[in-house]
């Protein structure tokens, strides 16, 4: 029987890289012209892939909107195969609900044209995801291909029984936490491996002697995959000319021209059950660890938070604020949302939110996430409109000025929140602007105290009243320009339950109590103390902290680590011999900020001198395309001082320190981390991924070369051991490493170096990110297993701001205090709570932590029926059950 050689003809089309948009769009409508008379011109062209991303299409059609029909014939005619996602995006640069949507987008634009390939698409994915399986196929997907992240083992087919992350063959099972298990598909000789096919005698031999040799060293059947094409690649226009020249030349083949549906079908079936199985997230474990592209995740540290910004505003606030206001309006925003998540999505591939693009690629980014962000702020103050009007504050005084806090993340929440409160206005119409400026600002302001929605007095600190221009744009009428008076209030929430809300008030008062307590014990050796941890900064800038649950000591945290890079955007490299430039052992300013009963800040001030910059020898290196493994650069012998101004924030009752981090970066070429020395012997640690906290081991594997181990997460990095342990959270600070020895926590807080790496020279001098830059992580504290989940959930709230909206006195349809959705669950994470497509559901969604079941419940305030959904939201025939098995990922639809 003949050995079947399919040959799939596709360009893996990255929208920006090495050039920016623009030039790569240019050449894209250029192949897709091609694609296309291809594809009515030539029976014998089976069909063109286009990359997995459906955004190609509509990149296309918006230059050439008169071929609309020939696509849609294209595609009727299976002669273009789209689909599954809207774009290609980075996995573990982007959150659980980003990686969601991408497919809820993809299914819904691929709808329009025709059927989407069932495949999971991953060809150039920097590492892939481990909870990959389960959303596979709760996507109806049970296959993935992928090119990174396993490494394929040729010696007689054969792994060594210590390795993980590595397949004798190019298919292989991949199993995530859950269990859930599909096929994987490795392009182990690259997805390039049948590209630019010669159509003339002789050269055709040599290419295929070779081609086939390498694909038949990892097939597992007699099923052989040639991907004809590459990164931007034009169609081959004689690919079926060369076809026919391979079937006479090569009689023991069967060479055909076809796509990823007919391959997996026909390869399916003859699939050995000897073919190996991986587990859980690829990440090129089994290598020598230099080629991980790891580092990206601290690439262009601004726009993480950028994009850490933007999710945090359409999943976590305007979506759920969008959700409980539908019961009031029915009436939900789709299509806004859509365009403010396609256009964040824009931003997902991973040439962009990696960083590891030219400049003018990440300058155009900017801009997306500006709009994406603008969009989620306009419709959630929509949202809050509606809800305020409905909420019931006939219990406040005549005279007060009630507003309404929402917590809306799936977590109870305690936190210091920051409320500006309008006392009093005038409108332009009542007179000329700058007098009433005068008028408010010389007018008295009443003595002033915060109240609950039960009378309760809340601590609260209140500025001094300003005086400032707004204006209101009715639904109905012109804009209305006014002045007003203000005060910002700083009050303390407690314990504020999950998708709740809860309404305040300031009022009139004689006298304005102010509670004595203090949590600064010793302002003179900056000694902290609350209910839980007693902390004390040290003269050096670096703190200690008693956790009093543990008894346990951690000292020299907040160490500042500075060391020189002479990598690229993907990958750093410190120069050889150089040592790091640590914070610790010099004298830091450190002053009192705040002194509430409720919060106390510290400011902490460091200098330290840089060098400012690598020698001038690494221009040439780059210049020159030296590997940077062997480059021999070290940094210059100039020294800047540089300051770091660091604001410690701790609050009552609180195990959780807040960090807010501002630095002026002036010198290049250099990585910039902070130290949490742990001090805990354990051999793993924890960290938040893709709907998964997984746990990684904190040595590397034998094989492994790179110094450095650096790993991606989200929302947090845990160690712990059997009787406590620390959680350092962050916002759009992705990158982090475990050091040996102390097993410290390092934290990147900024990563510049001058050029993108990979396969040239292209500089790019913005990538060393001079200016000022702010940072914003904290550290947590925690005992037995269920307070350590407790932290996790903590970090996940951290993230999330409370929404304020001031209101008038007035009778409502809803309680002052009440909560939408009650959550429960010890190691549930909630990620979602939106409108299903058609309104006719709330869709609630979210993912066991742990590796062990938990007991769950989610309750909407009304008695709705509630299905099991799976990640399309589609229905499924399984009941809703209160148990939640190990890292199981769960979707809820309550009837509307």
């Amino acid at each position: 029987m003949k050995k079947k050689v399919y040959i799939i003809s596709h360009s893996h089309w990255d929208r920006e890289w090495y050039m920016p948009y623009e030039q790569h769009h240019m050449r894209l409508v250029e192949l897709m012209d091609d694609v296309l008379e291809l594809a009515e011109n030539d029976p014998n062209f089976n069909s063109f892939h286009l990359d997995g991303q459906t955004i190609i299409l509509d990149d296309y059609l918006q230059v050439r909107p008169e071929q609309k029909a020939a696509v849609q014939k294209a595609i009727t005619d299976g002669k273009l195969r789209i689909g599954p996602f809207y774009i290609l995006q980075d996995d573990f640069l982007i959150s659980s609900e980003s990686n969601v949507r991408n497919m809820l987008i993809g299914k819904k634009e691929s709808e329009k044209w025709g059927p989407a390939v069932k495949l999971g698409y991953f060809p150039d994915t920097f590492g892939n995801m481990g909870q990959t399986p389960q959303m596979m196929k709760q996507a109806g997907l049970d296959a993935a291909a992928f090119g990174r992240g396993v490494k394929p083992v040729g010696f007689n087919n054969e792994v060594l029984d210590d390795e993980n992350y590595t397949s004798q063959y190019s298919e292989m099972w991949w199993q995530g936490p859950d269990g859930s298990t599909i096929l994987g598909l490795l392009f182990a000789n690259w997805y390039s491996n049948g590209n630019e096919i010669p159509a003339e005698k002789e050269a055709a031999l040599a290419f295929w002697t070779q081609k086939l040799a390498e694909a038949e060293k990892f097939a597992s059947t007699d099923h052989l995959l040639m991907m004809n094409g590459v990164d931007h690649q034009p169609v081959q226009k004689d690919v079926t000319k060369a076809i026919a020249l391979a079937n006479e030349l090569f009689p023991d083949y069967e060479f055909i021209h076809s796509n990823f549906d007919e391959y997996l079908e026909q390869m399916g079936q003859d699939l050995p059950e000897k073919v190996g199985t991986v587990h859980g997230e690829l990440t090129s474990q089994e290598t020598d660890g230099w080629f991980t592209l790891a580092n990206t995740a601290s690439a262009r540290v601004y726009l993480k938070q950028w994009n850490t910004k933007v999710e945090r505003q359409l999943e976590n606030v305007t979506e759920p604020l969008a959700a409980m206001a539908y019961d009031l309006t029915q009436s939900y925003p789709h299509d806004q949302l859509d365009y403010a998540w396609k256009l964040l999505l824009q931003n997902h591939p991973h040439d962009s939110i990696c960083g590891c693009s030219v400049d003018e690629v990440h300058r155009e980014m900017i801009p997306r996430f500006e709009k994406a962000d603008e969009v989620g702020k306009f419709l959630a103050e929509e949202a809050l409109t509606h809800l305020a009007k409905a909420v019931d504050t006939e219990k406040f005084p005549e005279a007060s000025h009630p507003f309404v806090v929402f917590n809306t993340s799936g977590y109870q929440k305690s936190e210091t929140v920051k409320v500006k409160v309008e006392i009093e206005r005038k409108q332009f119409r009542e007179g000329i602007p700058h007098e009433l400026w005068e008028e408010l600002s010389e007018s008295e302001t009443p003595i002033v105290e915060v109240v609950d929605s039960e009378g309760q007095i809340i601590p609260a600190l209140i500025s001094n009243p300003e005086v400032s221009f707004g204006y209101d744009l009715p639904k109905d009428r012109f804009r209305v320009p006014y002045m007003a008076k203000y005060v910002e209030v700083e009050m303390a929430i407690k314990d504020m339950p999950a998708f709740s809300w809860n309404t305040f008030a300031l009022q009139e008062t004689e006298t304005q109590v102010k509670e004595t307590d203090s949590m600064i014990k010793d302002s003179e050796k900056y000694v902290l103390e609350n209910s839980c941890l007693i902390v004390t900064i040290n003269e050096d800038g670096t703190v200690k902290v008693i956790d009093k649950s543990s008894g346990r000591e951690y000292d020299k945290l907040l160490t500042l680590e500075d060391t020189g890079d002479i990598g690229n955007e993907y990958i750093f490299k410190q120069p050889e011999g150089a040592n790091p430039i640590l914070s610790g052992g010099q004298p830091a300013e450190i002053s009192v900020v705040k002194n509430e009963s409720f919060v106390a800040q510290v400011k902490i001030i460091q200098r330290m001198m840089l060098p400012e910059a690598a020698e001038d020898l690494l221009e040439q290196e780059q210049k020159a395309v030296v590997d940077f493994r062997y480059r021999k650069s070290g940094r210059s012998s100039k020294l800047k001082e540089v300051t770091s101004e660091t604001l410690l924030t701790m609050e009552k009752d609180s195990t959780h320190l807040r960090f807010e981090t501002t630095f002026d970066n002036q010198v290049k070429d250099h990585r910039l981390r902070m130290l949490f020395p742990t001090g805990i012997q354990t051999d793993t640690h924890e960290a938040d991924s893709i709907y998964e906290v997984v746990t990684r081991p904190n040595q590397v594997s034998k094989s492994w070369e790179n110094p450095t181990n650096p790993q991606h997460q989200h929302a947090f990095v845990n160690i712990h051991d059997e009787k406590s342990g620390v959680t350092v959270s962050n916002f759009g600070l992705n990158e982090y490493e475990i050091l040996p020895g102390n097993n410290t926590i390092a934290l990147t807080l900024l990563r510049a170096v001058g050029e993108m790496g990979d396969w040239g020279y292209f500089p790019t001098p913005e990538a060393q990110c001079l200016g000022q830059h702010t940072f914003n992580y904290g550290i947590d504290f925690h005992g037995e297993e269920a307070t350590r989940y407790a932290t996790y959930q903590r970090a996940y709230a951290a993230q999330i701001p409370f929404s304020v909206k001031q209101t008038t006195k007035h009778a409502g349809q809803l309680k002052a205090k009440d909560t939408y959705l009650t959550v429960k669950g010890q190691t549930f994470a909630v990620t979602a709570m939106k409108n299903s497509e058609d309104n006719c559901m709330l869709v609630v969604r979210g993912f066991n932590m742990s590796g062990k079941q938990d007991e769950i419940e989610l309750e909407k305030n009304t008695s709705e029926a509630s299905y099991l959904l799976n990640l399309l939201e589609e229905k499924q025939p399984e009941k809703v059950m209160k148990t939640l098995n190990a890292y199981e990922i769960r979707t809820i639809g309550f009837d509307r």
